[in-house]
C-alpha cells in the first residue's frame, strides 16, 4: 500500500487559522444548522476563506455521517456529513479534519460547510456603538476616538 504524502505549509502553500470575530450562522432548507461567535477562518493559497465552526455549535442532529473521505497533505483524512433536510444539494455538504496534522492542529474536531451546497453561510459582524456625545468623523472602525487635527 502506498504510504500517504505529508507536506508543511510554507511560502509555497500558505496556511494561515485565525478566529472570526463575527457570528457564524449556517442554514439548509430553512433551518440553522450551525451558529456560531467561535468560528476559525482558514485561509489557504489561492482557495476562497472557509469557517471552520467548533462541534459543540453545530446541531448534529441535522447532519448524517457518510463513507466518503479524503485526504489533504496539510491537513489529513477528512470525513464527510450530509444535511438530508438540504436533499440532493446537500450531500456531503460538511467535512471535518477529526486529527489533523500539528501545523492546523487549531481546527482539529471543528467542521466546515461547502457553500455551494447550504443555503447561507452568514458572517455577522458586530456593530460599533457610537456615543452621542461623539463626533461620529472621528470613530474609527474599532469605535476608538482620534484625536482632533488642528487646522494650520
Amino acid at each position: 500500500m502506498k504510504e500517504k504524502q505529508v507536506k508543511l505549509p510554507g511560502r509555497d502553500h500558505p496556511i494561515s487559522i485565525e478566529r472570526n470575530p463575527a457570528r457564524v450562522v449556517v442554514t439548509v432548507a430553512g433551518r440553522v444548522v450551525a451558529d456560531t461567535r467561535n468560528a476559525l477562518t482558514l485561509s489557504e493559497t489561492a482557495y476562497p476563506p472557509v469557517q471552520y465552526i467548533p462541534p459543540e455549535d453545530v446541531d448534529f442532529s441535522q447532519l448524517q455521517r457518510t463513507a466518503h473521505v479524503t485526504y489533504c497533505p496539510y491537513k489529513g483524512d477528512c470525513g464527510y456529513y450530509s444535511v438530508p433536510a438540504g436533499g440532493m444539494k446537500s450531500v456531503n455538504a460538511v467535512w471535518s479534519y477529526q486529527d489533523p496534522f500539528p501545523a492546523v492542529g487549531p481546527i482539529r474536531r471543528h467542521v466546515a460547510f461547502y457553500p455551494e451546497r447550504v443555503d447561507e453561510i452568514a458572517e455577522q459582524f458586530p456593530s460599533v456603538k457610537q456615543d452621542s456625545r461623539l463626533d461620529p468623523k472621528t470613530l474609527t472602525a474599532q469605535g476608538a476616538v482620534l484625536p482632533e487635527r488642528k487646522k494650520q
